[in-house]
């Protein structure tokens, strides 16, 4: 009976959104951030600028509120310590801010109850951060650290969990060791706050064997509510890492249907100012392309939630009074996000395109090329209504070496035409290139043509190491039977193309 309540009350919310001509975004959305307080090295160089007091309660109370803004409901607390000094006041260790004024992390939970956000209070880090939560001395600093805070803040309204930071490393499994400790850790927690959630963000899932059961066991074992995997995009730890990450998150909501363990995604946002995954580079907002990719994989696969190391000091408001984030793309990849989420701009689109949701007008039209594509990249055309994936190997792709993409498409009549759109693939190391401009023309007769405003795409100054696919779309209201492409090669390498979609839904 409740069950059928359930699914009635569902409909009722659904009719009522499109009454109101509400449309939800089919791609969830980031719902949460770690926040961090201190300059670690190079890669927090635009996270936590030169000259900005990352300890302070002004920073902390405007960030929670535009975090809010952005709908956000979650903050992870990266580290409630460093060097031994605390971020709260402890009986143990020195202040690591200022004496005499609020502590950032009291700054935090306060602004947190004010916006109702939710709060993860951190167990460490004790030392650094290459602590390791397996030594003795690290264990027993975290486990005086948990109980101070819990003290301190378990009171909270925003309080709502626990995070333990020294992540587990999954090669091919989880360590019993690590199983063993991190539950000693649980035990205290669950003793201490027995309502709280308590979260871990392991890595290392790209070297998962989903057929050796220990993975599965080890998880299991966990004394924790919360896996937030890491999706290792942003960390680029292998070549075109998008579609095994995919599939391993299609597995691992397999896996935790048979648990009791709630199923996140920790969504890599960033990519590297100049080398990779290495600490003596910055970390800097990834193409948004990318970004969106990643969510609409995380979405396929059934994650709970998302979450995001990082919003906080990647993604920044433009015109914050404290600004964070690197000075040129921080406030560019917010506005790319906000518009995202607003439904603006072509993004909604190219999400559809992530989830295989891929209907349009011109599938099956005739084509035909001024350049044949390359033989290796000739399988389908530009009409099949198959997408390709971020990889070269993926056969739905045309390539161009070094040719433009001209291509005109027969509706076989004349047609209401609303919205023309093309798939284009960017991966700089295989010397794959956006086009410099798309350019659609229109023909009653396949003689005569009227050309349409160019396409241009974003420029994303750092693309050394990520694949990403982007899309060329133009809204019009005019009538047609041929539909001419041309994409030009500028960097006369190779365009890759896998769709050119008339009036897609």
């Amino acid at each position: 009976m409740m069950k059928i309540l359930r699914v009635l009350l569902l409909m009722v919310l659904v009719v009522t959104a499109i009454v109101n001509g509400q449309t939800e975004n089919p791609i969830k959305s980031v719902r949460g951030t770690w926040i961090n307080f201190a300059y670690m090295d190079e890669r927090n160089k635009y996270m936590n600028p030169a000259g900005t007091d990352m300890t302070s309660p002004e920073l902390w109370r405007l960030k929670m509120k535009e975090l809010s803004e952005m709908g956000m409901e979650y903050i992870v607390i990266m580290y409630a310590a460093n060097e031994r000094k605390s971020y709260y006041p402890s009986t143990f260790m020195a202040p690591a801010y200022t004496t005499g004024r609020e502590s950032p992390i009291d700054a935090v939970m306060n602004a947190a109850d004010e916006y109702n956000l939710k709060v993860f209070m951190s167990t460490g880090w004790a030392v650094n951060q290459d602590d390791n939560i397996l030594t003795q001395e690290i264990l027993e600093t975290q486990l005086k650290i948990l109980r101070e805070t819990a003290g301190l803040y378990s009171k909270h309204k925003s309080f709502y969990g626990w995070y333990y930071p020294c992540e587990g490393v999954i090669v091919p499994y989880l360590s019993q060791e690590h199983v063993n400790i991190t539950n000693r850790l649980s035990a205290e927690a669950r003793s201490l706050t027995p309502s709280a959630k308590i979260m871990v963000s392991p890595y290392g899932l790209r070297s998962v064997d989903f057929s050796e059961r220990l993975f599965s066991a080890q998880i299991s074992k966990l004394n924790v509510d919360i896996i937030a995997y890491q999706d290792e995009i942003g960390c680029v730890v292998e070549k075109l890492p998008l579609q095994k990450m995919k599939e391993n998150f299609a597995r691992l909501r397999e896996m935790h249907n048979a648990n009791n363990i709630a199923f996140w995604a920790n969504s890599e946002i960033f990519t590297w100012e100049k080398g990779l995954n290495v600490r003596n580079s910055a970390l800097i907002p990834a193409p948004m392309p990318r970004f969106l990719s990643q969510l609409a994989g995380h979405t396929k696969a059934g994650v709970d939630e998302i979450i995001s190391f990082a919003v906080c000091g990647i993604l920044d408001k433009p015109g914050s009074e404290i600004p964070l984030g690197h000075p040129l793309f921080a406030g560019s990849a917010y506005r790319d996000y906000m518009d995202w989420k607003n439904g603006k701009g072509r993004w909604k689109l190219l999400g559809a395109t992530f989830l295989g949701n891929l209907k349009h007008e011109g599938i099956s039209s005739k084509v035909t090329y001024g350049f044949t594509p390359a033989e290796q990249n000739s399988s389908g055309n530009l009409t099949d209504g198959l997408l390709g994936a971020e990889t070269t190997y993926d056969k739905n792709w045309l390539g161009f070496d070094k040719n433009d993409l001209i291509a005109t498409i027969d509706l076989g009549t004349v047609q209401k035409i609303k919205t023309l759109a093309a798939r284009f693939l960017n991966y700089r190391p295989y010397e794959v290139y956006l086009p410099g401009f798309v350019r659609f023309s229109l023909s009653n007769d396949g003689y005569d043509f009227r050309e349409l405003p160019a396409i241009t795409f974003d420029n994303y100054t750092y693309d050394y190491y990520d694949c990403w696919i982007d899309i060329a779309k133009i809204d019009i209201d005019e009538e047609a039977r041929f539909i001419r492409v041309f994409a030009v090669n500028t960097a006369r390498k190779w365009t890759f193309a896998d769709e050119v979609m008339v009036n897609p839904e």
